[in-house]
């Protein structure tokens, strides 16, 4: 028998801060942007499924943390996601 430990992301509050930490290490572009591949290439380098950068996306922008432009290609922090990092 074979035991598998569970992914450190599988928790999508663990995922979203983590994604959060990597959006904030990214140096913004005009107007705060950061364009989503700069977040996600390094999230899955961590360990991070796709599945869980989706789920870590999703509950970075419930908690309002990020906010996500309806074409998918950028994000830009709120100001309660800037509040984690001031």
């Amino acid at each position: 028998m074979k035991f598998v430990e569970p992914s450190h992301f599988a928790d999508p509050d663990t995922a979203a801060r983590k994604l959060v930490e990597i959006a904030n290490a990214v140096e913004a572009v005009q107007d705060g942007r950061v364009y989503i591949e700069l977040i996600n290439g390094p999230f899955l380098k961590a360990g991070g499924t796709p599945d869980q950068y989706r789920a870590a996306l999703a509950r970075a922008i419930e908690l309002g943390w990020l906010w996500l432009h309806e074409s998918g290609t950028y994000a830009k922090f709120t100001e309660a996601g800037a509040d984690l990092f001031a």
